[in-house]
This record gives C-alpha cells, structure tokens and sequence, in this order.
C-alpha cells in the first residue's frame, strides 16, 4: 500500500510537470498565433507577384487598344470636317487652324499616340484641287512613328 501512494505521489508529481509544460506550451502556441511566418508572408507576395505579372500586361494592352479607338475616331471627325468645309467653301482648307477659324472645330484634336496637335496633314495635288490657285488639306494622318496591334503604322491610317 505504501508503494501506491508513493506511485500516488510520482502521478501527482508529473500531472503538475505535464500542467507546467502544456502551460508553456499553450502560451508559445499564442505568441505564434498573433503574426504570420516568414514563409506565409513569401507565398502571399509570390501569388500577388505572379497576378500583377497578368494583369498588367493586360492593362497596357487596353490602354493601347483605347488610344487607337482614340485616333481612328479623330482621324474620321477630322476628315468629316475636311471634307465639310471643302465642299462648304468650295477649296479646302490651307491649314487644321483653319478649320477652328471658320467654326467647324472647337479645337484641333489632340493625337492620342504623340499627346500633341501635331498631324501629319497632306496637301491636295494643284492639278486635282478645286482652286487650283489655291491647294489646301486633303487628308491627315497621326504624326506617330509607332506601330498598331494590327502590324500598320499609326502614320498610315
């Protein structure tokens, strides 16, 4: 019997070392849980980084595509216009500022791909202009030495 209550005090004894060591164990298990690991945070960035890889390529393609929506819908109000003002005045316009001058544009569109007012403007043949004393704009085209996502050069639109 003596040897049960020693067997008693050895239990005791360990249920107080095993409470003392889940203790520890409990309260290290709280400081972890309070932040995240070095390799969480890795794999986080590592997807953020590998979805910015998608999405920004797909944004500047966008941005291009919309830029070229920009200048093809220029273009065509500024040859509307040309062609508006020739037929109205009967000789075409020497000048893209002539166009504001005689009220058919507030203001000479801006090209998307060069940011500036600067067409490409070509002159009518003197042969083939409807005053041949004085030849003026036929047509224009963007002053960009750049390529479009269809392979033709802005310049040639």
């Amino acid at each position: 019997m003596l040897g049960n209550v020693n067997n008693l005090g050895h239990s005791a004894s360990r249920l107080r070392g095993h409470a003392s060591l889940r203790k520890f164990a409990h309260s290290r298990k709280r400081n972890n849980a309070s932040g995240f690991t070095l390799l969480e945070m890795m794999i986080v960035i590592s997807i953020i980084i590998i979805l910015m890889a998608v999405a920004i390529p797909n944004y500047n393609r966008t941005v291009i595509q919309s830029r070229e929506s920009v200048l093809r819908s220029n273009l065509s109000t500024l040859r509307s216009v040309i062609s508006q003002y020739t037929l109205d005045k009967q000789k075409a316009p020497q000048s893209l500022d002539d166009l504001v001058q005689a009220g058919y544009l507030r203001q000479i569109p801006v090209d998307p791909m060069t940011k500036e007012t600067n067409w490409e403007v070509v002159q009518e043949d003197v042969m083939m202009a409807v005053d041949q004393q004085e030849p003026g704009i036929t047509d224009v085209h963007s002053a960009s030495s750049g390529v479009a996502t269809d392979g033709t050069a802005y310049s040639t639109w």
